[in-house]
């Protein structure tokens, strides 16, 4: 994906993103791949958005979303490692470190309402947030300590919707609970475990196959996800598509 002009990724782009009528400023938003490495190769979360959805219909994605500015103030048992955070904050003017908690916390609580995925650790949890209640009621506890930045990516200028995306990563023996129903929210329609070739021929974005190729090369060099790692940084600069390390 980088290096194409911009010409070159709105046409790949044209089954996912709309075109509007001028430029927006992005969202922060956050996504998190959960990563389970119990058989012979590692297998990623993905979900299949319902095909009424106006944005990426039928596309195969992670769980995640905007954030909330109230994922900022909800209390965690551990917090971001802080090369993690540095990475998070890195090339963003003005985020403070709420700020880049709250990215990362939205990440968590995307995939418990999408997927019905609790990331955390067992004790003691009070919050007056209702999209948190789950949480209180399992005795679960929010933990940003084992998230690892992947990469960020910059919805190129014109599209209907522009998000700034935090592509963050967990291991599935991180999960503290899964529950039988799944996540409250019918984001998803599907969600599978796939070998990361296989979901790299799944019906995705562009830029989530960039990702997965990336998350690929870096489980092969790295595959307890050090924290600290050069991470990829895509984002539309003089009409082309680019990759930076952050």
């Amino acid at each position: 994906m980088a290096g194409l002009s911009r010409e070159q990724v709105d046409k790949a782009e044209s089954k996912d993103f709309a075109l509007g009528p001028g430029p927006l400023r992005p969202k922060d938003a956050a996504t998190l791949i959960l990563i389970d490495r119990a058989g012979s190769e590692p297998r990623v979360l993905m979900g299949r958005r319902h095909q009424r959805h106006t944005f990426m219909p039928g596309r195969y994605v992670f769980p995640g979303g905007r954030t909330d500015p109230g994922d900022g103030r909800i209390r965690i048992s551990a917090a971001l490692h802080p090369a993690e955070e540095a990475k998070l904050r890195a090339r963003a003017n003005r985020l403070t470190a709420t700020r880049a908690r709250a990215i990362a916390m939205s990440a968590i609580r995307e995939t418990y309402e999408e997927a019905g995925l609790l990331l955390g650790r067992r004790g003691r949890f009070l919050t007056r947030s209702p999209q948190w209640q789950v949480f209180v009621e399992a005795g679960i506890e929010p933990c940003l300590d084992r998230l690892r930045l992947i990469a960020r990516a910059v919805t190129p200028p014109g599209r209907v919707r522009r998000y700034d995306t935090r592509f963050l990563a967990a291991f599935r023996d991180d999960v503290a609970v899964e529950l039988a129903d799944g996540g409250p929210t019918d984001e998803l329609e599907e969600i599978v475990w796939l070998p990361i070739p296989e979901a790299i021929e799944h019906e995705i974005p562009m830029i989530t196959r960039t990702v997965l190729l990336d998350l690929q090369n870096r489980l092969e060099k790295d595959p307890d996800l050090t924290p600290g790692s050069k991470v990829p940084f895509y984002a539309m600069r003089r009409n082309v598509f680019k990759k930076e390390l952050l």
